[in-house]
């Protein structure tokens, strides 16, 4: 770990970002950092324990004078989304993050930085140490699993937490205060089919998509960026129709909160239509880079001849799904009617596997509006069912309502207009925030979530700016010296 980083102000920040960016923590994978957080806080002397679905949650008394101020909470998730560059060697289950820093950002070598919500987490263990900051009466909540499935809050009992406010440092704008956000559903698409043997007199090929930008599928979905596995699909779509290309195998994208990168597809096609079929792709190929020239610059697609696979795709099969992935809408389906500029409803078409006789589809919607959600879980769903697969729903969690009339609303942004001379944005954002389901068991806490600038989330670009995360450190400093007092 480059020793720059634990020496960038606030070092109490950076230090503890530092620490934990040291641990192999990916969703479903926290046995490590779960054990790191407890030993932080025994280290501390403050009550630590775990819930009983391995939440961490740590206890530290107010600060003399400030005894008689609301008890908050202060919230973020342990785990960090894994995606790495294609050549980049790197085993997310053993190696802590590499971190350098560039001019005024914070970045990892060929991976994601774990930003995402180190940083927030980094920040309460920061206050949990410090002898300095006032604050009342805390509880430190570290949720697990936040970013494949939400399974630390929707698992976190009623009666657990005894604070009044939730502080959650999971956003990623840091001129913004969000007040609400999406929810979302797992969309799964899966069948078998028949593999024939693969017909004499072809031509094997392999099929790159990859150079794409990727991000967050919900607060990068209104971008216009490239998604792999649609591209993939329109490249296939087209040989079929035109050439009879049958498919061995696609490999495309990775996490379903990410937007995918890369695809890969082994295909044959008859050797008598070889160059005409090559000549075909190239245009086609030209024609898609031409669209995404602006916000895909790095977009690369490859068409390179390859040893003759064995077995392809049943034909039957191969055109209902090609033809399903291409029904399926990707990006943004709705704005809200209430909010400018927020996405309502959008999905991500993140994952296309096939391979040995097996198709699995997974995609994930979001939406603010639980009607709207489902209603497009049902337009894929039928998409996918028309071609003969069995289509699950799973893993739904609600959005979170916003408040405008909260307590703490009122004086973030009065500190905020304080420190910066410019009013905050008070937005609802497109993406998963614990907040929505957290009030489901707490329904009487007020919460608001906010954050350091971190862009490119979820995908190796991803970076953290170091003048954002000062202003941050001394929003929140503020911010615990001035909660309300206990009515």
């Amino acid at each position: 770990m480059s020793q720059e980083i634990r020496n960038l102000e606030p070092k109490a920040l950076w230090n503890k970002f530092a620490d934990l960016n040291a641990v192999p923590r990916p969703s479903k994978k926290e046995e490590r950092v779960i054990q790191f957080m407890k030993d932080f806080g025994n280290s501390l002397g403050l009550e630590t324990f775990e819930d009983e679905i391995r939440n961490v949650i740590i206890r530290k008394p107010a600060t003399p004078g400030m005894e008689n101020r609301k008890a908050i909470v202060l919230q973020g998730h342990l785990d960090m989304v894994h995606q790495k560059n294609s050549d980049t060697v790197f085993d997310f289950d053993k190696q802590g993050i590499e971190m350098y820093v560039n001019g005024d950002w914070v970045r990892a070598r060929g991976t994601t930085l774990g930003a995402d919500n180190g940083l927030g987490v980094a920040m309460i263990m920061a206050i949990l140490e410090s002898k300095e900051i006032k604050h009342p009466a805390i509880e430190a909540l570290f949720t697990i699993d936040e970013e494949t499935g939400m399974t630390g809050a929707l698992n976190l009992k009623g009666g657990v937490l005894q604070g009044e406010i939730l502080l959650n440092m999971d956003t990623e704008e840091d001129d913004e205060i969000d007040i609400g956000c999406a929810g979302g559903i797992d969309v799964t698409a899966t069948r078998s089919y028949h593999e024939e043997e693969t017909p004499e007199d072809s031509v094997g090929y392999v099929i790159t998509v990859k150079g794409l930008t990727g991000g967050h599928s919900g607060m990068d979905i209104h971008k216009g960026l490239g998604n792999a596995n649609k591209i993939m699909n329109r490249l296939l779509f087209d040989a079929f129709e035109n050439f009879g290309l049958q498919v061995t195998e696609i490999n495309g994208g990775s996490l379903r909160n990410a937007i995918p990168r890369e695809s890969v597809s082994k295909v044959i096609v008859a050797a008598m239509y070889d160059e005409a079929y090559v000549f075909d792709m190239q245009e086609i190929i030209s024609d898609i880079k031409t669209e995404f020239k602006t916000t895909e610059p790095n977009l690369v697609i490859e068409i390179v001849k390859t040893d003759l696979p064995e077995k392809v795709m049943d034909l039957g099969v191969q055109e209902g799904i090609i033809r399903s992935i291409y029904a399926a809408h990707n990006g943004v389906y709705r704005m809200s009617a209430d909010m400018e500029n927020l996405v309502e409803t959008s999905n991500n078409v993140a994952r296309v596997i096939i391979k040995d006789g097996e198709i699995s589809i997974g995609c994930l919607t979001r939406s603010s509006v639980e009607t709207s959600k489902f209603d497009l879980a049902n337009a894929l769903r039928s998409a996918f069912e028309l071609c003969g697969c069995e289509v699950t729903l799973s893993g739904s969690y609600p959005g979170w309502t916003p408040n405008v009339n909260s307590e703490i609303l009122d004086l973030l942004v009065k500190i905020y207009e304080k420190q910066n001379n410019e009013k905050p944005k008070v937005v609802a954002c497109h993406a998963g925030l614990e907040c929505g389901i957290l009030g489901t068991n707490y329904p009487n806490m007020d919460m608001i979530s906010f954050g350091p600038t971190i862009h490119g989330a979820h995908s190796p670009d991803e970076r953290a700016s170091i003048k954002s995360s000062q202003k941050f450190y001394k929003f929140v400093v503020e911010i615990l010296e001035n909660i309300p007092m206990k009515r």
